[in-house]
């Protein structure tokens, strides 16, 4: 077994693991109250979207040590400078779209009265995501 066929195995056994205790929790927590009304979900959500990285990489990586014409073409593929670009600025105009998004979402709920928890929590992770915006602009200004 190689090392990357050992690391997808970790991961793809972390989602199972996961996922199978979000279940045990909802079906077996009687009564839930504070926060094991929502860690079961979030427990299974975790574990099925680790679960699926995990078998998508298995899968790519079998494929890839298969066919040595494919794994050479994908490398190819990874280091293109036009690649790189558009995936940068794929990944730009998406944070672009996401800022709109976040910002009608957190309107949207504040007028129909939803608990402050989860619109502060919405605004707290709006200004995580502009803040690390704002670091990685000044670090990168400076090494260019």
């Amino acid at each position: 077994m190689s090392k990357k066929t050992g690391i997808d195995f970790l991961i793809i056994l972390a989602g199972i693991l996961l996922a199978g205790t979000g279940m045990f929790l909802i079906k077996y927590h009687a009564e839930p109250q504070g926060i094991m009304l929502t860690l079961p979900y979030i427990c299974l959500c975790a574990g099925c979207g680790i679960l699926g990285h995990g078998i998508g990489k298995a899968v790519n990586t079998k494929a890839l040590e298969s066919d040595p014409e494919l794994e050479r073409q994908a490398r190819i593929n990874e280091s293109d400078e036009r690649n790189l670009t558009i995936a940068s600025r794929a990944k730009a105009k998406a944070y672009d779209i996401m800022l709109s998004v976040y910002g009608i979402l957190m309107v949207a709920l504040a007028i129909m009265n939803t608990d402050m928890k989860v619109v502060l929590l919405l605004v707290f992770t709006y200004l995580f995501v502009v803040g690390c915006n704002i670091y990685y602009r000044c670090k990168y200004e400076k090494e260019m």
